[in-house]
């Protein structure tokens, strides 16, 4: 384990709130080699999938299970992400999966209420010691399909999903009783800052009906001390390398 790098006062606010939000845990540069580079990336936006919500309207994202050598994977394994997850939950993490979330201007469509562990827990993971740190990738404003959250919504433990179009959502009785009880939060942000949050935690966002995209990183940790019983579409414990803090800039440098 790292020494410790969230403070006491962080690491309450995670825990009462549900989520952590850090600004510029990454600097300009370092989200202009991103956003560069994603833009022109043909294998991510030929990967990228559809998922409706329950208007019909389309969002996209694009997903990956292995935490690689390429410029996304500097991202999940930097230090100031995996140290910082791994001070959120208690001890190692291992990398579950990345996505970048690609929310068009005018057609991206929005994400229901929904927990990821209403996704995850089926995939045999017994305790809710998972998060994800959303990083920012284009500037999100209301206008354009920011995040938003319910703080201490992760309290609530899991709640049962179904189908909303293409999407899990969450029970919507349930989230209206939550709406009335607890504070929501637009969750608006430049390019850098990162939002630590838990599964448990509820979320959605709008369609963006904005002329601005709103692109962002999405990576996703499990606990190793929680290692699925069973095979599912995202992976088992396997060590999580982290990559030296300059990792992104290096990374440029050597694919100019």
């Amino acid at each position: 384990m790292s020494p410790r790098v969230v403070s006491s006062a962080e690491l309450e606010e995670f825990q009462r709130n549900g989520y952590l939000l850090l600004r510029q845990l990454f600097d300009r540069h370092e989200m202009e080699i991103l956003l560069t580079h994603a833009r022109g990336d043909a294998t991510l936006l030929a990967g990228a999938a559809g998922r409706r919500d329950a208007t019909g309207q389309v969002t996209k994202l694009a997903l990956w299970n292995q935490a690689g050598d390429d410029l996304y994977s500097m991202f999940s394994r930097s230090p100031r992400v995996v140290d910082r997850m791994q001070d959120l939950l208690g001890g190692e993490v291992y990398h579950y999966h990345t996505k970048m979330m690609l929310k068009e201007p005018y057609v991206g469509g929005a994400w229901e209420w929904h927990q990821d562990y209403g996704y995850w827990y089926n995939n045999g993971c017994l305790f809710p010691w998972l998060a994800s740190c959303l990083i920012a990738v284009d500037r999100a404003t209301r206008n354009n399909g920011c995040l938003q959250v319910l703080k201490g919504s992760h309290l609530m433990g899991r709640i049962d999903h179904g189908k909303s179009g293409d999407q899990t959502g969450a029970d919507p009785e349930r989230v209206s009783a939550a709406l009335e009880r607890m504070e929501l939060v637009y969750v608006e942000a430049e390019p850098g800052d990162a939002l630590f949050f838990h599964c448990n935690l509820l979320h959605r966002s709008d369609q963006n009906r904005s002329p601005d995209p709103r692109w962002s990183l999405i990576c996703c940790y499990n606990a190793a001390r929680n290692d699925p019983y069973k095979e599912s579409r995202h992976p088992r414990y396997e060590p999580l390398a982290k990559v030296s803090d300059s990792a992104i800039k290096d990374w440029a440098r050597g694919h100019a």
